[in-house]
């Protein structure tokens, strides 16, 4: 960070007299390269670490940090059994109750003029159910062949009066009605010859009529697919009127063929849970196949009771496969409660997460979110949205939320809670939901297809307003403020929150409201350190903020005193011995982050000048290289170094680092004569700028300063001999310290650094030759000047003045370019007049030649 980069000219080379480069030469217009370029030279930027976010130990519907008073929020451990379910839900979807018909007709059959009769309400299908299991099992005997159709009736009629049986028993377990008028009446005192003779007469010819029909029964029992749109008739001989079967009818078949023998193996709960899980899967594929998943299925409330029963079984995979159902069946109210809460139960175990991967449970969650209604279900999307972000604890799961677009149905979710106002009712218990959905959303940040979805579903201005409104509520702002953390490290993201100006004042209403909050407070930090590295408009904009620097300098003040009380501490417990943790602490790291934030904005030409004249700012700083050594916090010293480097920058009236500059150059010594060569940068470029001044350049000389920077040429690194170059340059504006340049071999190790980094960097090169004009203002021999190093610097000077001899033109195009604009502004000028110089005042020129680079 040097001040000496100017040149004013000499039009005659050798009558007119040159001036030192002591002034900043500014081009009147930069590309963008170029200021990057140049950022690196006089104010840089700082990068940190994100901060460390520990993971839970335990699934918890509220983490360990959680400031809700736990009989304030819902539990995370419960008991769940069938009780929790209503069993009496069996009212119609419309939820109006039907009024029973004045008139119900019947049809009677009669068979070949016996004592069986059956009479069927035509009205309601439920009770004719037991006429089509018998036809049914008539169905299931039928052959195709006549003569062995004749041979088989005793056997056909044997099971037709067992079926009759079981229609009843099956009756008497479904109906809950016993109006006689309305059940099945059955003599079963029948001869074996009027069976006969039923089978010879109208239900033979029943049966043959029906023939090829029971085929397609038969397949339908074997076949993956129910034939619901083939508009299959029946029709039956010996009715006074023929019918046909109406969707419920073929509900009403369904059920008795697919379901109800998977509810019988369901029912019998001394069989084991792999039995059970494998009756569950097939019943929810019958259901799927049958298309009875929802709220309209006729027979929902008998299938849910008898999945109720079994949620007292303690088996996980169980309860897993039982709850896909349940939500499938769109339950509501205490039902869609009780399951989410089983849904929250299994995934809260962290062991469930493979087979809850290899089920759809994922997707009856999801539903749930995008179809209930938030204020009348708030309580079960709360569970609901608990099992999804325990799901999302595992990278298969959160990768397959992304991919069913989770991130917008959240981002939708967040909008419609954002849209409550603080004096609802329901305000309250919706910030138990934003936690879990933050939470979920915090995880799925880590994904690049998720980050863009949040970025294009304007996910930064959602998140400052749920910000704003639950400023209270610490566990929202900390899950909202890590989302911020994960997100401003990319430079997408980071521009779009720049452009929220909203979050610049919500930040530090933040900061000031917990500011001893110290998970909450360093990530704050963090972002407005991403915001002001790589955003001037941001840099401008925060500190134009009302109280911005003043929170800055109080949590400065309120860290560092943590910071010297753990140190005392620590030398208190016999520390001396010891090495200190190889990680900052917890308030060491809070300064590190807020020393970035300080840096950054002093980038801005009048935000960096304000903070140079704030002697707060300064005074701090300057104590953190006071009591901190940067063998035990590297970090923090050489960000402070850094800091001060950037406000040392600016020569402003009342600046509070030229009043200190003497104490700043005493302390840094410390750090100059350290064995960290990043420490050891950071204090010579301060140097850099102090040496603009008298007293700091005597200081070097008293010192012997300039014997090390002297030194540091030979590092072979170009940041290195830049900023020791720029400290050397400084030196040689005044006349009475130029002959020091050749102590310790001075002359010669800058043309090794002009030989070794000219062409990879014109910068540099173009600062050597300003050091070695300045040396040589007033030369009258070129050899006693430049001794034995004079014939190698012409050659050299005069190699890298050949345009395409010094400019590699094997790089791209955009390097070669900005590469050809240093050559151009940076070295050519200098270099042209400290080679006539040499020329114009060496005897002899050079005979030698010399391989440039």
């Amino acid at each position: 960070a040097l001040l000496c980069r100017g040149m004013q000219a000499s039009k005659n080379k050798n009558t007119d007299k040159a001036e030192p480069f002591y002034r900043l030469s500014v081009p009147k217009q930069k590309t963008s390269s170029e200021i990057i370029n140049e950022a690196r030279n006089v104010l840089r930027t700082l990068r940190t670490r994100r901060p460390f976010t520990p993971t839970e130990d335990q699934r918890k519907l509220f983490g360990s940090g959680s400031t809700r008073a736990p009989q304030n929020r819902p539990p995370s451990v419960f008991s769940l059994h069938a009780s929790s379910f209503d069993l009496a839900e069996s009212r119609p979807v419309s939820g109006v109750r039907l009024s029973p018909l004045d008139h119900v007709s019947t049809l009677e059959i009669t068979l070949c003029n016996t004592d069986i009769k059956i009479c069927v309400s035509v009205v309601s299908i439920t009770y004719i159910y037991c006429v089509r299991a018998l036809l049914q099992n008539i169905f299931s005997l039928a052959i195709s062949d006549e003569e062995k159709l004749d041979s088989e009736e005793p056997a056909m009629m044997s099971n037709l009066c067992r079926s009759n049986d079981n229609c009843l028993a099956e009756q008497r377990s479904y109906t809950p009605f016993n109006d006689e008028n309305r059940q099945i009446i059955c003599n079963e005192r029948i001869s074996r010859s009027e069976r006969e003779d039923f089978l010879k007469g109208t239900a033979g010819k029943f049966l043959f009529q029906l023939r090829g029909e029971s085929d397609q029964i038969k397949k339908a029992g074997r076949s993956s697919s129910w034939p619901r749109s083939t508009g299959w008739k029946r029709r039956v001989t010996g009715l006074e009127n023929e019918t046909r079967m109406n969707e419920s009818e073929e509900e009403e078949i369904f059920w008795h063929i697919k379901i109800l023998p998977i509810l019988h193996e369901l029912e019998k709960v001394e069989d084991n849970i792999e039995n059970l899980c494998l009756a569950c899967t097939k019943l929810y594929q019958a259901l799927n196949e049958g298309n009875m998943l929802g709220k309209r299925f006729k027979r929902r409330s008998v299938l849910l009771k008898t999945l109720y029963k079994l949620v007292d079984i303690d088996s996980d995979p169980l309860c897993l496969k039982l709850a896909k159902i349940i939500l499938a069946m769109k339950v509501d109210g205490k039902n869609l409660l009780s399951v989410c809460k089983l849904a929250f139960k299994i995934c809260r175990n962290e062991k469930n997460d493979y087979i809850i991967q290899n089920d759809r449970l994922l997707d009856c969650l999801l539903e749930v979110l995008r179809a209930e209604d938030l204020q009348k279900s708030n309580e079960a999307l709360l569970y609901c949205m608990g099992a999804i972000k325990f799901m999302s604890g595992n990278a298969v799961l959160l990768n397959e939320m992304v991919n069913k677009g989770a991130v917008e149905m959240l981002l939708q979710l967040m909008k419609q809670i954002n849209n409550i106002k603080e004096n609802d009712t329901y305000f309250s218990n919706l910030g138990h939901l934003l936690v879990q959905l933050t939470a979920t959303l915090r995880n799925l940040a880590d994904l690049p297809p998720a980050r863009h979805q949040l970025l294009c579903n304007g996910a930064v201005s959602e998140l400052c307003v749920a910000l704003e409104q639950r400023m209270n509520a610490k566990d929202v702002c900390t899950y909202i403020v890590r989302i911020f953390s994960k997100l401003s490290s990319y430079n997408d993201f980071c521009a779009a929150l720049a452009d929220c100006s909203r979050c610049y004042i919500l930040f530090l209403a933040l900061l000031n409201k917990h500011q001893k909050q110290q998970d909450l407070v360093i990530r704050i930090i963090f972002i407005l350190g991403n915001l002001t590295a790589r955003n001037n408009q941001a840099r401008e904009q925060f500190f134009k903020e009302k109280g911005s620097v003043n929170t800055l300098i109080s949590l400065f003040q309120t860290y560092r005193e943590l910071d010297l009380n753990a140190q005392k501490w620590y030398h208190e417990r016999g520390g001396e011995g010891k090495k200190c943790p190889k990680h900052p602490s917890e308030a060491e790291d809070v300064l590190i982050k807020l020393i970035r934030v300080l840096a950054n904005l002093s980038i801005h030409p009048s935000v960096g000048a304000a903070l140079a004249a704030a002697h707060r700012v300064v005074e701090l700083l300057v104590t953190v290289l006071e009591y901190k050594s940067v063998d035990d916090s590297e970090e923090l010293v050489i960000s402070a170094a850094t800091a001060i480097n950037n406000l040392s920058y600016y020569k402003v009236k009342s600046s509070a680092v030229q009043d200190k500059k003497l104490h700043i150059a005493e302390i840094l010594l410390k750090l100059l004569m350290s064995n960290n060569m990043d420490g050891v940068v950071e204090a010579v470029r301060v140097f850099g700028n102090l040496s603009q001044y008298h007293e700091i350049c005597d200081f070097i000389i008293q010192k012997k300063i300039y014997k090390f920077m002297i030194a540091l040429l030979d590092a072979k690194n170009q940041d290195v001999c830049f900023s020791a170059c720029g400290v050397l340059l400084n030196l040689t504006v005044d006349k009475n310290k130029r002959a020091l340049l050749m102590e310790e071999g001075g002359i010669g190790k800058l043309v090794d650094c002009l030989r070794d980094f000219g062409p990879a960097d014109w910068q540099l090169a173009g600062l050597i030759c300003k050091t070695l004009w300045n040396y040589s203002e007033n030369i009258t021999s070129a050899a006693s000047y430049f001794g034995e190093d004079t014939d190698t610097l012409l050659v050299l000077l005069t190699s890298l003045l050949d345009e395409e001899l010094a400019l590699d033109y094997s790089l791209d195009r955009d390097l070669r370019d900005n590469n050809k604009l240093y050559w151009e502004r940076e070295f050519k000028p200098v270099a042209e007049k400290l080679l006539d110089r040499i020329q114009s005042h060496h005897c002899l020129l050079p005979t030698v030649t010399i391989a440039p680079f």
